[in-house]
């Protein structure tokens, strides 16, 4: 493994659970633990699995009018957030691409974002370059980020801060979980319930080691996290957006806000005019492949005539759909549910059905 790779606090417990180790993003992260993807994903759907995002990117964004200042570069209405409550948004570039897609926080003393690991050098200084001497922009390098998913996640978070079960999905708390200061969001990328936990890396450990206790929970990699949120038909940028990608392509229109899709309020984020109304020529969409063989990401897509008509750009096998699965672009012709059309897949021809995302029904609490 090469030893230039960044290592999360939770490295060394990783590799006590039997990790299978393999680099993301700049990171050794944990691929697989000993019972496997498949077995770690349904663990996830049935019980809780423990993710470690550390490798994901905290910033901290604070001044005053900050809320005002970030509708100029995100798609959200971060001034009508209520605090401790977060929403999904979109940094955008000039053509209306998407630079990155985030999760965004307020607090009563300032925002708090999570970005993507690819993204999070860029984001941090292009943040800094706009938003001036006027704003502090500080990426917190000393936090860990815990991922607690599942239908039992609320039950043993509970065991160290019962006020967890009555948070609704998209909220947050600042509380101490087991001595340890942590900063929660009920929120995550599998299409389940649970809470996305941050703290200083030196309570990583004890954290983890807490959750790990309970017969519940089971740790989980990149794996299963990448099967889960292709079942939940959810973006992984750089793959199934970029910043050649605009919203409506990608069906995210529900992360820009309301105020702007009416216009009831003018939108001031980068490209908003082309994003608000240029018309769409491909659309992203699910694909239910016929027989058992995945499609991966960068097949081609073909009509029935076998002339190219788009392209996948995540795929596998969906342990809880039972079935491989895929999502990528085709042309708005041929993006209508149950559409016919085929792949190629290691040179045979194989055919695949357009699907509605998510594939399978997301469980977020919503009381």
């Amino acid at each position: 493994m090469n030893t230039a790779l960044k290592k999360t606090p939770l490295h060394d417990l990783h590799a006590q659970q039997g990790a299978r180790f393999t680099a993301f993003a700049g990171y050794e992260m944990p691929l697989q633990y000993r019972r496997g993807i498949m077995a770690e994903h349904l663990h996830t759907r049935s019980g809780a699995g423990l993710f470690d995002v550390s490798h994901m990117g905290q910033v901290r964004l604070s001044g005053r009018g900050i809320e005002q200042a970030m509708e100029r570069l995100v798609t959200g209405d971060i001034s009508a957030l209520a605090t401790y409550r977060q929403c999904y948004t979109l940094l955008t570039n000039t053509e209306g691409g998407i630079v990155d897609d985030l999760m965004l926080t307020r607090t009563p003393e300032h925002l708090f974002m999570v970005v993507n690991a690819a993204c999070r050098e860029t984001d941090y200084a292009y943040l800094r370059q706009v938003l001036g001497p006027d704003y502090a922009v500080e990426m917190l390098h000393d936090r860990a980020l815990l991922a607690l998913q599942g239908p039992r996640a609320a039950d043993v978070l509970a065991n160290l801060y019962p006020e967890c079960k009555t948070m609704p999905f998209l909220s947050a708390a600042e509380t101490s979980l087991d001595g340890v200061p942590a900063f929660i969001n009920r929120c995550g990328y599998t299409g389940e319930d649970g809470f996305e936990i941050s703290v200083p890396g030196s309570g990583a450990v004890p954290l983890a080691e807490a959750l790990l206790r309970h017969s519940e929970v089971e740790p989980a990699g990149l794996g299963a996290r990448d099967s889960l949120r292709l079942e939940a038909g959810l973006c992984l940028h750089g793959q199934d957006i970029d910043a050649a990608t605009t919203p409506a392509e990608a069906g995210l229109t529900r992360a820009i806000a309301r105020k702007y899709r009416d216009g009831s309020a003018p939108a001031r984020f980068p490209g908003a005019g082309k994003i608000l109304e240029a018309p769409t020529g491909r659309l992203r969409r699910g694909f239910l492949v016929e027989g058992r063989v995945p499609v991966r990401a960068g097949a081609t897509i073909l009509d029935t005539e076998k002339q190219a008509v788009g392209r996948i750009t995540s795929g596998g096998f969906g342990p809880s759909v039972g079935r491989p699965v895929a999502m990528g672009y085709v042309g708005r012709k041929y993006a209508e549910t149950g559409t016919e059309l085929r792949v190629d897949i290691r040179g045979r021809t194989h055919t695949i059905h357009v699907a509605e995302l998510p594939f399978i029904k997301h469980r977020y609490y919503r009381p």
